[in-house]
């Protein structure tokens, strides 16, 4: 089965971020792309202990570079995210298999990466005073659910 969305994390850093986000994909029929490196081991208890019972059933695929991953997947919608970008996510397109791309917890996506896709780069607006980034988990949660509720009209609690 195709996946709604490709999450992809590049140079994920905390375990229990990953076990969130893999839980999500898991819950909303996503795949999960992880890009080294990863600053920990997928066997880390953390890992496990976020993604629950999840994570045995997370659609997951590790590669080893973004490099790799381009040539693995050759993702024709990458979309970006990131507190740099101009454009707000809700005027991402997020076609069906986009591929929904994050950075690090600690310095996000690599700055040859907004060099060279920065028109495909979004954000999730913080007008609060102290904000300075939302929690990865978060992040990714935003994104995929704005793009299950255009995608999926019919899921139970839309209208709700």
């Amino acid at each position: 089965m195709n996946p709604l969305f490709n999450v992809v994390l590049v140079a994920p850093e905390i375990p229990q971020n990953t076990g969130n986000i893999g839980r999500i994909c898991s819950c909303t029929g996503c795949r999960l792309h992880l890009v080294k490196p990863i600053a920990f081991s997928l066997d880390d208890r953390h890992v496990r202990r976020s993604g629950m019972d999840y994570w045995k059933h997370v659609d997951f695929i590790v590669h080893e570079s973004w490099e790799d991953f381009l040539k693995k997947e050759s993702p024709a919608h990458m979309y970006f995210y990131s507190t740099q970008a101009r454009k707000v996510y809700w005027d991402c397109p997020m076609e069906d298999g986009s591929y929904l791309v994050f950075g690090s917890e600690g310095s996000g996506l690599p700055r040859p990466i907004h060099d060279r896709y920065g028109e495909f780069f979004y954000t999730i607006p913080m007008p609060g005073q102290f904000s300075r980034s939302l929690n990865l988990a978060n992040s990714a949660a935003v994104a995929i659910y704005e793009g299950l509720r255009r995608r999926r009209p019919d899921t139970p609690g839309e209208n709700s």
